[in-house]
């Protein structure tokens, strides 16, 4: 069952193509036509380049999000490309109001020009102007941003599409400015997308998951020459590169539902029984029972911001920092009933086996290692110190001499015999913001990135991950992947966004002085150098070889952590105290210590 199947407040117009079940007369909701030529100046120039025949004014006649009671379910399944620069030319003819809105016209089937920037006093204007130019409308009203915004890229692939993940900065950067509008929309649209259909070579993964991305297209309605609709076109990952599913994408939303009614005061969006029944979709699909022995989700390769192969399959910090966070947030938000009580104490179960498990096992600093070096091996018996039978020789050379006498870090994956002892930048960042780490192991992690400030920030903040692959062990565990060469992308590249996680965290733990460092840092050259995507180097250089420049995550990233450092107790909204009830479980597990079993018997 859906969401279409409970709902009761929902968005309109987005379905082109609807279930065989489905008898909601939504089509004509979705329809926008416009007949009057005469409006439009340039439209039969419009004719050729969007190879629409005959195209006149097309009226909008979208509803708001609130109009409809219901919702179908569907397919995300479009044939044609969008229509994509028209509300520039229907802008200038002085028609806003019945402006085409598309994906920001970076599509490679049209030509956009270079839009014209102003100069501006600072940095932070320049920044605001762009992370405006980014904003998607879909009927009429903002959706969303596009993942970068570069006018002189002629083949944006799929970085003129709304990426969940990559919303996240715009989105707190909007909050953080009082323009709820956006924030709003996008979560509620974005909801819509979890129902849709998705299937990949005949197979369809669990109920609940949300899309990477998304895109705004403007189609042709058969049968009628002068009317088009607009419609979402999701991407679950069967479109993306490796087909890997977005398991950060609904954790990412429930973060940010919390976030816009923590900022604007307005709990009706999540106290909506759509949204209500969204996260729980979320919460079950995440908490689903499997073979695993261990809380911790267990996810494939590629499954978040590093979304390439670079050997985080398994249980990758990253994913589990974002899914306490969730669990946190959605507890804060659940409406009490007789039907969440199963699911509320599943959650609050999960929540205390997995700090547990990640404070005890992930922790790493100069003593522990100390520890896994002496660690005897093969021990079977329930009370064995090395429970992961981790071979003492996996500890790396580069980490006897890199780990400082004073900090430490969690772990970037532990499975049997195998942990890896990369620093993972989001992972640990985010492990502060939502307490899954105490406030010694908060300060540590903050104490390393200060003294190995010259391997994580150099010239650019941050490292997505320290060290890089390299030789062999590059081969192998990426595949060759030439875009993932040595200090680049997501082995071992600068990303400035990661500067806002840095800033959140920092705050929380009242060292802001050690973020406002980091932005002054990227301050000098970020706006210089468009923006990049990432950069490459050790020390972070250069460019990215293959990075985008306008990136809006970047734009978006900056923009917070300057407005978190303006206003820090609007980190607030982001960031999830320790919880008590958690600190009495674990307090009480460590007293009880080792447990006496009874006398057992094999059968």
């Amino acid at each position: 069952m859906g969401i279409a199947e409970v709902a009761l407040h929902t968005m309109p117009g987005a379905l082109a193509a609807h279930s065989p079940a489905s008898n909601l007369p939504l089509v004509a909701d979705a329809r926008r036509r416009k007949r009057n030529a005469d409006l439009v100046p340039n439209a039969r120039a419009l004719q050729g380049l969007l190879k629409f025949p005959r195209l006149r004014s097309v009226r909008r006649q979208c509803q708001r999000i609130d109009d409809l009671a219901s919702v179908t379910e569907g397919n995300g399944n479009w044939v044609k490309d969008a229509m994509n620069n028209a509300s520039r030319v229907l802008d200038d003819a002085g028609m806003a109001d019945q402006a085409v809105s598309s994906n920001g016209g970076l599509n490679g089937n049209t030509v956009k020009p270079a839009p014209q920037r102003r100069k501006t006093s600072s940095v932070e204007d320049e920044a605001w102007e762009l992370l405006q130019e980014s904003m998607v409308y879909y009927c009429g009203s903002p959706v969303g941003t596009i993942a970068a915004n570069d006018p002189n890229d002629s083949d944006p692939v799929n970085y003129d599409q709304v990426f969940i993940r990559d919303f996240i900065p715009s989105g707190i950067a909007f909050l953080l400015k009082g323009e709820y509008e956006i924030v709003r929309n996008f979560i509620l649209h974005t909801l819509q997308l979890q129902s849709w259909e998705k299937t990949m070579d005949c197979h369809s993964p669990g109920q609940g998951l949300m899309p990477a991305s998304f895109k705004v297209r403007t189609i042709p309605l058969d049968g009628d020459e002068d009317a088009t609709e607009e419609v979402l076109d999701p991407d679950f990952g069967e479109a993306a590169i490796g087909r890997v599913a977005p398991v950060d994408s609904g954790l990412w939303w429930i973060i940010l539902l919390r976030a816009y009614g923590k900022c604007s005061g307005d709990l009706s969006v999540q106290e909506r029984i759509d949204v209500q029944t969204g996260m729980k979709m979320i919460l079950k699909l995440c908490l689903a029972d499997g073979f695993d022995m261990f809380p911790t989700l267990l996810v494939t390769d590629g499954s978040c911001m590093i979304d390439r192969r670079m050997g985080i399959h398994g249980h990758p910090l990253e994913i589990q920092a974002l899914f306490y966070s969730a669990l946190l947030c959605a507890r804060e938000m659940l409406t009490p009933e007789d039907g969440s009580a199963d699911l509320i104490r599943a959650l609050n179960n999960r929540l205390i086996a997995l700090s547990f498990h990640i404070r005890e096992y992930y922790w790493v600093d100069m003593q522990k290692l100390n520890e896994i070096y002496r660690y005897k091996t093969e021990e079977y018996s329930y009370d064995a110190v090395n429970k992961f039978n981790i071979y003492p020789d996996q500890i790396s050379p580069w980490l006897v001499e890199w780990i400082p006498p004073k900090g430490g870090y969690f772990i970037g994956n532990l499975q049997p015999a195998h942990m890896d002892f990369r620093f993972f930048s989001l992972g640990n960042l985010w492990s502060i913001v939502s307490s899954l780490a105490t406030t010694h192991q908060s300060h540590a992690i903050l104490d390393l990135i200060e003294s190995k400030w010259s391997d994580l920030v150099a010239e650019m903040p941050l490292k997505i991950c320290y060290p890089a692959l390299e030789n062999q062990e590059w081969k192998i565990i990426t595949g060759s992947d030439p875009k993932n060469t040595l200090w680049s992308y997501h082995n071992g590249g600068s990303w400035p966004t990661l500067l806002w996680q840095l800033t959140v965290a920092c705050i929380k733990m009242n060292r802001p002085e050690l973020a406002a460092k980091a932005i002054e840092v990227a301050e000098r050259r970020i706006a210089t150098d468009k923006w990049p995507e990432y950069y490459d180097t050790k020390r972070a250089r250069f460019i990215g070889k293959q990075s985008r420049l306008y990136q809006t995550w970047s734009i978006a990233g900056f923009l917070v952590a300057k407005l978190l450092m303006e206003k820090p107790d609007a980190a607030r909204i982001l960031w999830n105290d320790e919880d008590a009830e958690i600190l009495n479980a674990l307090s009480t597990n460590r007293k009880r210590g080792k447990k006496v079993l009874k006398k057992t018997y094999i059968v």
